[in-house]
């Protein structure tokens, strides 16, 4: 192959309202508000569909972005994907720092899940005011030496059983064992 990506340069999501999504990604996030533009015209297609889109700075050059389209059906989510598949994943420096953007969270009146280990990482989970998931996650202080369990064997072994069987391997079940140790005992496996 003759290219390679450097990094993402921005991720969008359509919001319901830009103004609201802006304040609330402020509000509950501190993210900045970086950047906005709108056009009547869609420039890739240059079809007429009048837009706002909405960019905010998630940190160390990753952008957030938010396309406002009123035009367009109400927005909706694929009811065959659960809601807690597509997400996005914002890293916080450690765990005191999570701690306090839950409590912030929940302060505000917004239901969150976690703290969730999953073994290199840990996590909360809530939704914007438009439906999207996020999740705030800091790197397990083990995270390396866990991850380096994983090698490049095991990680091929895992996707070509997975393709063959759709059954989940076992390879990593350790990264899990203690966020699922309950879980396990109420359904054993293949229930």
């Amino acid at each position: 192959m003759s290219f390679k990506i450097e990094k993402i340069h921005h991720v969008a999501y359509r919001c319901k309202d830009a103004k609201e999504t802006v304040e609330w990604y402020q509000k509950h996030l501190n993210m900045d508000f970086i950047l906005a533009f709108a056009e009547d015209h869609v420039p890739s297609t240059k079809a007429f569909d009048p837009y706002m889109h909405v960019f905010l700075d998630a940190g160390n050059g990753n952008v957030l972005a938010f396309f406002e389209v009123p035009n367009q059906p109400e927005m909706g989510f694929d009811p065959n994907t659960p809601n807690w598949v597509q997400h996005l994943a914002l890293k916080v420096k450690d765990r005191d720092e999570l701690l306090r953007a839950k409590e912030h969270l929940e302060k505000t009146g917004i239901d969150v899940i976690g703290v969730t280990n999953h073994g290199i990482f840990h996590s909360i989970y809530f939704f914007d005011p438009n439906g999207h998931r996020l999740e705030l996650t800091y790197d397990d202080p083990t995270s390396h030496d866990k991850v380096s369990m994983i090698t490049e064997a095991i990680k091929h072994d895992m996707l070509e059983e997975w393709s063959r069987t759709k059954r989940a391997p076992t390879h990593t079940q350790f990264l899990h064992s203690d966020e699922l140790s309950e879980a396990k005992e109420v359904a054993p496996a293949g229930e």
